[in-house]
């Protein structure tokens, strides 16, 4: 499955997505920043998520990191 069919995926069903999956994904995109701050940036919100105690917690924090895939989409 290509990385837009899975980020078309998530963005659809963001509820029943889990965490890990959207977490490898975010990491497949990462080297598609031009700014090596924005990644950096973007693996300390991962390791965030990552260090959360609860899926719900994860969740939340994923939910905040939605424009990614969004950006990465509109650069398709």
């Amino acid at each position: 499955m290509s990385l837009e069919t899975k980020i078309r995926q998530i963005t659809a069903n963001f509820e029943t997505t889990s965490s890990d999956e959207f977490l490898e994904v975010l990491e497949q995109i990462k080297p598609f920043f031009k700014s090596p701050l924005i990644s950096e940036y973007l693996q300390g919100k991962i390791q965030k998520i990552l260090d959360a105690k609860n899926q719900v917690e994860k969740k939340k924090q994923c939910k905040t990191l939605m424009p990614y895939l969004d950006w990465y989409l509109q650069g398709l």
